[in-house]
């Protein structure tokens, strides 16, 4: 198999081939062909990086003296849930 690089745009379901890539493709009717179509999705990329550093930022700020809210919490919450299945 021969490899024809080309950048497109979907339109309507459809893929638009250039007309320099259409000359060649003219050809060859009745061959099979393998199509691999790869989507630009830098902007998801970009959204993962955004979320991960602010995860790391916030995470920088706790310390483990923080701890104490959260044992605190979690006794709270259980003391709640005895009363009321008591």
């Amino acid at each position: 198999m021969r490899a024809l690089e080309f950048k497109s745009k979907i339109e309507n379901n459809q893929i638009l081939i250039p007309i320099g890539v259409q000359s060649e493709i003219k050809t060859k009717q009745n061959k099979d062909v393998r199509v691999i179509v790869l989507i630009d999705d830098s902007d998801l990329l970009d959204d993962l990086i955004f979320q991960q550093t602010i995860q790391s930022q916030f995470l920088k700020g706790y310390s483990d003296s923080d701890s104490i809210y959260d044992n605190s919490f979690k006794e709270k919450v259980k003391e709640v849930i005895a009363r009321l299945t008591d």
